[in-house]
């Protein structure tokens, strides 16, 4: 049977899949990623004001909860949790856990698309990227690595004399360094290849891995270790003459481009290349689609095997880690503030469910604030000599690094960072929104801001609680894919659960945890026990009745 035959024979199979794209953007001072800006503004908590007060003298009114939910799920009810359309099932826009129980990552699902010149590579991508309709998916051009050009090439390629269809002119060492850290779901910054001066742009684009990695391009199935590292290899087969026309348009009306020279590049370069180099490597292809962008059954295939393929990898993180490294000692890796009677008292206070919400944030800032200091004195010190007043010297200690950072997550671990901000003068604060999905109840990343050179600070990680440790476990896996050394980050929160201790020590047991008391168990709901309660709610008043 050949391929396209076959394409048609499984085209009817209604095939039903989750998964996410990827679109980021970046700006001098710091990266944001998330949901489509564009669709969805991204989800900030907004200023808390003072409780308010109902006409009647002393009686406060209770404020309302809100949710912040993808624009899939704002179509959901409670009994109808995901958004159902003709083809497939989508549950959200944010960006599930990508790695296990051990923190590391998972496989990503990488579609390599080849093709002559002009055959409609980069419009089969974008239309596999519209037919799977949510986020996280990552797009990578092989055009964006052409290599810099030296002052004669500069020359020739104004003349349309230099060939840009060859293997050497492109830089296939950066390109394999750049899918490798998007599978391992870093951070990279892709160049931009301007084509009306053949050269690279001084900016960059910013990119993140991501569940599904599209990589198009006319030579990506001539290089084998490209080719190895691809799960799916789609060859687009467009008719030569069709692939002249398409150039003609392009080259001249959006590179300024000549007739004469674009039909000189065609026949000296363009054709030779893909005869010789191109074409051949049609042989890796596990897909031939004719007619690009236009063959919608072969476009239909692509997303359903996909879905196929990243369904078999999902997983249940939340209640694996409540399960796992259960009667084991508590790890090395975790620091207590010493339980002195006065730390015992604000714990009362904040326990205590007839606690008002103004003494419940009084006390929690009082802890916060003995936390931090005492997170601060395990990082380096050093011995330094002042002079005093009186002319005495004194031998002290100072802090013995320069850069340190907050991280907080939200919104719990935002009440954390003014503490931080009162002990550390001109402290720089990064932000990580995690919500709980609430028909998975899995952790998904929805938003982060975190300082440009993160990777070179001490980061104090902040969450008011920690029960199975799968937020804080997501935030440290985003730090990770930033760079930042699993030493130089400290995890603070005012209270943990045995389960998320032994979680985030078992997957990063390089990280240091710090808080004030750990309690034994997790509810079914994911809550401390004995606990405190929901303590977002309770500190910004937003209790359900």
């Amino acid at each position: 049977m050949s391929t396209y035959a076959y394409l048609l024979s499984i085209n009817e199979l209604n095939l039903v899949l989750v998964i996410y794209t990827h679109r980021g953007s970046s700006d001098d001072l710091c990266y944001e990623v998330g949901v489509d800006y564009e669709k969805e503004p991204p989800v900030e908590p907004q200023e808390t004001p003072q409780s308010p007060v109902s006409p009647r003298i002393g009686q406060r009114v209770r404020r309302e909860r809100t949710l912040s939910l993808s624009k899939s799920a704002k179509s959901a009810t409670k009994t109808d949790t995901v958004l159902r359309t003709r083809q497939r099932t989508i549950y959200t826009s944010g960006r599930p856990p990508w790695y296990d129980t051990h923190g590391q990552s998972i496989d990503c699902f990488v579609i390599g698309i080849c093709g002559g010149s002009a055959s409609g590579k980069t419009t089969v991508s974008q239309k596999i990227i519209e037919a799977l309709d949510v986020p996280w998916v990552t797009l990578l051009c092989l055009d964006s690595f052409y290599k810099v050009l030296n002052e004669e090439q500069h020359r020739l390629a104004h003349n349309n004399s230099y060939n840009f269809d060859h293997p050497d002119a492109f830089d296939f060492d950066l390109l394999i360094e750049t899918l490798r850290k998007l599978k391992e779901g870093k951070r990279v910054d892709v160049p931009v290849y301007n084509f009306v001066t053949h050269s690279r742009e001084k900016q960059t684009k910013t990119m993140y891995g991501a569940n599904v990695i599209i990589c198009d391009g006319i030579l990506i199935f001539a290089n084998k270790t490209l080719v190895d590292m691809m799960d799916m290899k789609v060859f687009i087969d467009t008719d030569s003459d069709i692939r002249l026309a398409r150039r003609l348009r392009r080259d001249i009306t959006d590179r300024g481009r000549d007739l004469e020279g674009v039909i000189k590049q065609y026949n000296q370069f363009v054709k030779p290349m893909f005869d010789f180099y191109i074409l051949p490597s049609m042989i890796h292809a596990d897909l031939i689609v004719p007619r690009g962008g236009e063959n919608q059954v072969a476009i239909d295939l692509i997303v359903q095997h996909v879905h196929t393929q990243l369904q078999s990898k999902g997983l249940k993180l939340r209640s694996k880690l409540i399960k796992s490294h259960t009667d084991q000692p508590l790890p090395r890796s975790l620091k207590l503030v010493p339980l002195t009677p006065q730390i015992k008292g604000m714990h009362t206070f904040i326990r205590n469910c007839e606690t008002t919400r103004d003494d419940f944030i009084f006390y929690s800032k009082r802890l916060i604030r003995l936390l931090i200091e005492f997170a601060l004195s395990l990082l380096p010190f050093k011995d330094v000599i002042v002079e005093t007043p009186q002319n005495v010297t004194y031998n002290g200690k100072r802090i013995n690094c320069q850069k340190i950072c907050g991280v907080s997550i939200l919104r719990a671990g935002e009440t954390m960072e003014q503490s931080l901000c009162d002990v550390l003068k001109d402290v720089r604060i990064g932000k990580i929104l995690i919500q709980t999905n609430r028909a998975t109840d899995e952790p998904e990343l929805y938003y982060l801001r975190l300082p440009k050179d993160i990777k070179d600070y001490k980061v104090m990680l902040m969450d008011a609680t920690v029960a199975s440790g799968a937020a804080a476990m997501m935030a440290i896996r985003v730090l990770l894919d930033h760079d930042v050394p699993e030493e130089n980050i400290f995890l603070l929160s005012l209270l943990m659960a045995v389960s998320g201790v032994h979680s985030i020590a078992y997957a990063f047991p390089k990280v240091h945890i710090v808080t004030t008391q750990v309690d034994p168990e997790v509810s079914d709901k994911f809550y401390i026990i004995p606990g405190i309660g929901n303590y977002g709610d309770r500190f910004f008043g937003t209790e359900v009745e």
